[in-house]
């Protein structure tokens, strides 16, 4: 079984568990019944578009969907990469951040170590 059907299996698992139908899954992600249907019988797996539109209908993380990596704390393995929300908190810093030259960048970097030692 490769990961993202394991991963599928969570979501379903979390469906059952918050008593989220089918139906309502689809009306609350747009998602048509039939393209559900198909991943839960392990035919499909969800579109890249997809994935985000699952994540925010369940409250979960794309880390967490795709790979089993939580957002925080320390289970699992440390992500190489992130995927960020634009309109997230973090989404808005990184857009600050891109936004700044090398020395600015460096010293927000350099704030940001100085406020995890407090």
């Amino acid at each position: 079984m490769d990961i993202m059907s394991n991963r599928l299996k969570t979501v379903n698992q979390l469906l059952d568990e918050r008593k989220i139908s089918q139906k309502e899954f689809s009306e609350k992600t747009g998602i048509p019944q039939s393209t559900i249907s198909d991943w839960r019988k392990k035919q499909t797996n969800p579109a890249s578009d997809k994935i985000m539109i699952i994540c925010k209908v369940l409250d979960v993380t794309p880390e967490w969907l795709l790979s089993g990596i939580e957002e925080y704390g320390s289970r699992g393995n440390k992500a190489d990469y992130y995927v960020i929300d634009r309109e997230s908190d973090l989404g808005e810093l990184m857009s600050a951040y891109s936004d700044m030259d090398l020395n600015q960048r460096n010293r927000l970097i350099g704030y940001a170590k100085a406020l995890l030692e407090l």
